[in-house]
């Protein structure tokens, strides 16, 4: 079964075409990041005119590197949010189009249960499994027994870890988007900087803006004492907190649910220090392990075109009364 996937829930436009769930045979990403960092974050207003302008594009791009035409797309999967309702928007109204042009079935798919279904195209998913799902909006567990079968166990309480890791980054003079920089850094510098492991309780839930407002702190006093602050030991310490705290509520779910295969997802997948923790503890474990390839971390089409197969192996078909939603929860 060939899918045409079609993400646009944030700043990226992206259409991917996918084989069966697992075997990825074109994609296109057209990535606003440039425009935005001048704004230090994402314009919700300008993401959506943007997308409006390079829907076209990405799609006409996608067929040609495939070597295909829409007459042999068997069906279209459309990432209908969570995200910004304007973003959404564009690309839930080209998938419309094309599944009504084409007559072939519309798939609705969660933004989340892409990100996990991107394994799928790295790994066979093997079952129980339970997903870390971490991202610039979310920091979560997810337990599930099946395919397309989401149980959540716990999750951030208040700033999503990606959302810690760009305002660290700004508190450092580091710049957006703050992810990649504060991972770059924190290999070149010492956990020197004592800072406090959030929520470090029992529960699989996890906390970091008392980790974001202890590294503001930080910086107030060495300022006030005229001290200048080390960026790379910063981010090493700020990083090795971030890890110790997932790594704790992921050994626990582990441990509690007897899973035999741990998979990361989401744009802070793409964290060295998270995927190699993650690792060695499943290694440690004797468990099955699997995180995406760089580029399919970040949003885009092939994650939703994957999560769409197995979707319509559930038979989750949409008509054309459907959506979009800033805010949804995964079932």
């Amino acid at each position: 079964m060939t899918i045409l996937g079609i993400e646009s829930s944030c700043d990226e436009t992206s259409c991917s075409i996918v084989k069966d769930g697992t075997e990825e045979i074109a994609t296109v990403i057209l990535s606003q990041i440039d425009i935005h960092t001048n704004y230090g974050g994402v314009v919700p207003e300008i993401a959506s005119r943007h997308h409006v302008k390079n829907i076209t594009m990405v799609l006409e791009e996608t067929l040609k590197q495939a070597h295909m035409t829409m007459e042999e797309i068997d069906a279209i999967a459309i990432a209908y949010g969570p995200g910004l309702i304007g973003s959404l928007l564009v690309g839930l109204e080209a998938a419309k189009t094309l599944a009504y042009l084409y007559d072939i079935p519309l798939i609705p798919v969660h933004h989340i249960a892409g990100h996990i279904y991107a394994n799928a195209l790295a790994k066979e998913m093997k079952f129980p499994l339970l997903a870390l799902v971490v991202s610039g909006g979310h920091t979560e567990l997810i337990y599930m027994k099946e395919h397309y079968s989401f149980e959540k166990l716990g999750g951030t309480l208040d700033d999503a870890v990606g959302e810690c890791y760009d305002k660290v980054a700004r508190v450092a003079g580091l710049g957006y988007p703050g992810g990649p920089k504060i991972d770059h850094l924190a290999g070149l510098g010492e956990a020197s900087y004592p800072l406090p492991i959030p929520l470090n309780d029992d529960s699989y839930d996890f906390s970091f803006s008392g980790l974001k407002s202890a590294v503001i702190n930080l910086s107030h006093n060495l300022e006030q004492r005229g001290i200048p602050l080390i960026k790379e030991d910063l981010a090493a310490s700020f990083q090795k907190v971030v890890v110790e705290s997932i790594l704790k509520k992921t050994e626990k779910a582990i441990d509690r649910w007897k899973v035999e295969h741990v998979i990361v997802a989401g744009g802070v997948a793409a964290n060295s220090g998270i995927r190699d923790g993650v690792k060695n503890l499943c290694e440690r474990k004797q468990i099955g392990f699997s995180v995406p390839e760089l580029r399919f971390c970040t949003d885009n089409g092939a994650m939703i075109a994957a999560a769409g197969y197995f979707a319509y192996q559930q038979g989750r078909i949409a008509d054309f009364d459907l959506n979009s939603k800033s805010n949804d929860t995964l079932r």
